[in-house]
This record gives C-alpha cells, structure tokens and sequence, in this order.
C-alpha cells in the first residue's frame, strides 16, 4: 500500500517518471495514470483493471498475469512488454503500439484493438474472441493456436503472420491482407473474407466451409486438402492456386479467374461455374458429378456428366466472336465505337466487358470473349451494329440458324437432333430479344469523318471446341482501290452481301461442337433465362 500511495501522491504532483519501478502484485484498479512512464516497470500479477493508462509508456514492462480488464490503453506504449496471460477483457487498445509484444494466452475478449501496431507480436494461444482489430497491423505476428471466433479484424494486415491451428470462425476480414501467412488448418467457417488479399497464403487443409470470399486475391494460394463447401468464390482471383484434393462441393466460383490453377483429386460436384475458364487447368482425378450452370447459381442450368465428359468440359476453349474490319482504327474512329459499345451494354448486359483490340496496318480486329457457345451468335447479331454490314449480317446470322434446325433431323439421330433443335430454339429466342435492340446514334459533331464503320468486314464465330464459322464475309473484304485505265483510282462502291452458306455439314459440327453436356435431360446450352 505505501508504494501505490507514494506512486499516485507523485502522480498527483505532476510527476511521471516511474521506469523500471517494481510494482508487482499491487493493485491499481481505477487508478488514473494516463500520460506515465512505466517503462521497463515490474507489474506482474498486478492490478490494473479499469486504470487509465492511455497515452502512457509501458515499453518493455512486465505485466505478466497482470488485470487490465476494462483498462483504457488508448495510444499507450507497450512495445515488446510481457503480458502473457495478461487479462485484457474490453481493455480499449486503440491505436496502441505493441509491436514485439509478447501476449502468449493473454484473455484479450472484446478488447478493442482497432488500428494498433501489433507487428512481429507473440500471441500465440491468445483469447480473442469478438475482438476488434480494425485496421490493426499484425504483420509478422504469431497468432497460432488464437481464438479469434466473431473478432472483426476489417482492413487489418496479417502480411507474413502465423495463423496455424487459429479458429477464426465467423470473423469478419473482409478487405484484409493475409498475403503469404500461415494458415494451415485454421478454422474459417462462415468467415468474411471478401475482398481479402490473401495472395501466396498457406491454407492447407484448412476449413473455409461457408466463408465469404467474394473479390478475393488468393493467387498462387495454397489451398490443397481445404474444405472449401459451400464457399462463395465468386469473382476471386484463384489464379495459380493450387486446390489439390480441396472439398469445393457447391462452392459459388460464379466468374472467378482460375486459369493455371491445379484442381488435381479435388471435389467439384455441385459447384457454381457460370462464367468460370474451362482451360489451362490441371484436373487429374477431380470428382465431379454435376455442376451448376445458371446465370445466378439458383440451380436451374444443372450439368450432369460421365468422368470422360468431364474431362473434354475442364478442356474447352473460351468461345469467341471476332470482327475483321478492312481498315485500320484512328482515334475519331476508336472514340465512336468506344460511345457505341457503352451504349448496347446497356440494353444487352452480356457485352459487359469491352472487345480486344488489334490494329494492324490494314485492319482492325474486335475480339469478344463470350462465357458461353450459347452467347456466339447472338454477340455477334449485337457486336456488328456500328457497322454498315450490320443487315447483311444479321441477314446471314439468321439463315445459318434456320439451316441448322431445318438440316439436323436428317444429319442426326433423335436424341442429338432433339439437343440441336432445342439450342435452336433457344438462339432464336435470343436473337429475337437482341433484335430489339436499336442501333445507337451518334451526333455528327461526335462522327466527323468516320469512314471505318463503312468499311467491308468479316465475322467469325469460334466455338468452345475450337471450330471456327464465318457466318459473313463482305465480297470487298480484302479488296483495295482499283487503278481505271487512266491511272486514276476509282473506289469500287458495292453493297455488303451476305455470305453465302457453307455446307450443312459443316453448320452441324460447329454447333455440335456447342458445349453440350446434360442438363436434368436437356442440353444446358438450351436454358432459356
């Protein structure tokens, strides 16, 4: 008793140096001591519950088994203290600075450490459960073996932690860096990871059943042995990561970039692909026995197949429509287009993302990547609007599909013929919706001298099984100006003309060649959403 009341009547007269004081065993709750200078101090199983500490220096003290429960630590400094199973409950440790702290099994529920520097600290087997580490930087931290169940760890950075064995259930990380940590099998269940960096990241054999990663990097992300069912991967970036024998039963990949990652011995059955890259993937031995086609993964695109076909599905190519246009794009040109395109995405949300661009010294060539064969005609009934060939296209879109549904009773067997016909049917019912689409206009002060669009082109459909189909071809295409018997040059002016048809046969392989594997019964290029 004589130390605290000699320590609180020199605090009283102003003064704030204590450093290395031994203060061990004393008790110190509610104590006011904001702004003192505790450094390299003894307080070991001390009492020091409800104190005001902010702002006060504590570098390198003892607190081992101290009680700080409900103490306000705002701004203090406790760089590389003791505080091992150190009772921190709702102590508030906003913006502390603990880096090289050591809290090994330190009881640190809803204590608040929210933008705290916590770099290269030891919290290993730590309490935190429901805590806040908003905006916090554990870079290099160990937290192996920490309860962080319902903590909220928003934007925090984890770059190069020790996360092994943690239970991080139910957490929030959204907008977290976990890039290159340490997380073998940690437990993230129903965690939120969404727009999380967790690039390069160990996650061996860890359980992200249900977890939210949504936008998420997890690039080069060892992921192998994970249980990832019922994840939502949707629009992460998965891209060489690797998933060999992870449990991905009904997780929501909806347009996530995997391209090079390795699926080897993984469980696919009942995943979300719409959208998803069917190539530059290594599927040794994945297990699969349907996947969920559908626009929105509400299962109403259900693909089932044999493992041979699901092997040819893991091996596609990405379907294209390709314009050739018989000129090179200048800048007035480029701006037009650019104005057109931004326009029909609009009312056709499937252009969503801008075409390739080639400009060579005599053409141009716009490359549409579709996320499915279903998608290649009526693209390129949208993509050929700018132009002066957009009739004599659309024309010729239309004769082809009507070729195929007339030649494919004779050409195949029932039950192929009745895939044919109903992909027919289906690409008429989307032709019909995209014809109501009107052509953009573009104000003649924007237009300027805009001959390009004028210029003769070619369309080229590329299937998912790499067969390509020319459904127009303007008779000038390739051509140039010719030479009059004077010398003088004369512009042929002749109007785009449909291609005439290939043979059926060669109709009826491209669209066989349409990703056809079943869907309850049906073809799943047929869905009609």
């Amino acid at each position: 008793m004589t130390a605290v009341r000699e320590l609180l009547e020199r605090y009283a007269n102003g003064d704030r140096e204590f450093g290395a004081i031994d203060l061990t065993e004393v008790n110190l709750s509610r104590a006011n001591l904001a702004g003192i200078n505790l450094n390299r101090a003894s307080l070991s199983i001390a009492n020091l519950s409800g104190a005001n500490l902010s702002g006060a220096n504590l570098a390198f003290a003892k607190l081992n088994v101290a009680r700080l429960s409900g103490a306000n630590l705002v701004r203090a400094n406790l760089s590389g203290a003791i505080l091992n199973v150190a009772n921190l409950i709702r102590a508030n440790l906003t913006e502390a600075e603990l880096s090289r702290a050591a809290l090994i099994r330190a009881e640190t529920i809803r204590a608040d450490l929210s933008r705290a520097n916590l770099t290269e600290a030891n919290l290993n087997g730590a309490d935190l459960r429901e805590a806040k580490l908003r905006q916090a930087t554990l870079d290099g931290a160990n937290l192996g073996e920490c309860d962080l169940r319902g903590a909220s760890a928003i934007a925090a950075t984890f770059v190069q932690a020790n996360l092994n064995g943690s239970d991080l259930s139910q957490a929030d990380l959204s907008g977290a860096d976990l890039s290159f940590s340490e997380m073998r099998h940690a437990r993230l269940q129903r965690a939120n990871l969404s727009g999380a960096s967790l690039r390069g990241a160990n996650l061996r054999w860890a359980d992200l059943s249900g977890a939210d990663l949504r936008w998420a990097d997890l690039s080069e992300a060892k992921l192998s042995g994970a249980n990832l069912i019922g994840a939502n991967l949707s629009n992460a970036n998965l891209l060489n990561a690797s998933f060999v024998h992870a449990d991905l039963t009904q997780a929501n990949l909806i347009r996530a970039d995997w391209e090079g990652s390795d699926l080897s011995g993984a469980i696919l059955t009942g995943a979300k692909l719409y959208g998803v890259s069917r190539f530059s993937l290594r599927t040794e031995g994945t297990s699969c026995d349907w996947v969920d086609m559908s626009t929105n993964g509400d299962r109403t695109r259900i693909c089932r197949f044999t493992p041979e076909d699901f092997q040819k599905f893991f091996n596609q190519t990405p379907p294209t429509v390709r314009i050739s246009i018989d000129t090179p794009i200048d800048w007035n040109a480029n701006f037009a287009l650019a104005q057109f395109y931004d326009r029909l995405s609009q009312d056709y949300p499937e252009m969503s993302q801008p075409p390739s661009i080639d400009v060579g010294y005599r053409r141009t060539t716009l490359t549409f990547r579709v996320d499915g064969d279903d998608l290649l005609f009526p693209t390129a009934y949208i993509g050929i609007l700018p132009f002066e060939d957009a009739e004599a296209t659309q024309k010729s879109i239309l004769a082809f599909i009507k070729a195929i549904q007339s030649n494919s009773s004779d050409a195949f067997g029932v039950k192929e013929s009745h895939r044919i016909s109903k992909l027919s049917v289906a690409l008429i019912k989307k032709i019909r919706k995209a014809s109501e689409i009107e052509r953009p206009q573009i104000s003649n002060d924007d237009r300027k001298d805009l001959d390009f669009f004028k210029a003769s082109t070619q369309v080229v459909l590329a299937n998912s099984s790499d067969t390509s189909l020319v459904v127009h071809h303007n008779p000038m295409f390739g051509k140039r100006l010719l030479h009059s018997a004077g010398g003088v040059a004369t512009a042929i002016s002749m109007r785009a003309k449909s291609a005439s048809l290939p043979p059926a046969s060669e109709l009826l392989e491209f669209i066989q060649g349409f990703y056809s594997f079943e869907e309850t019964g049906v073809a799943s290029v047929t869905s009609d959403q």
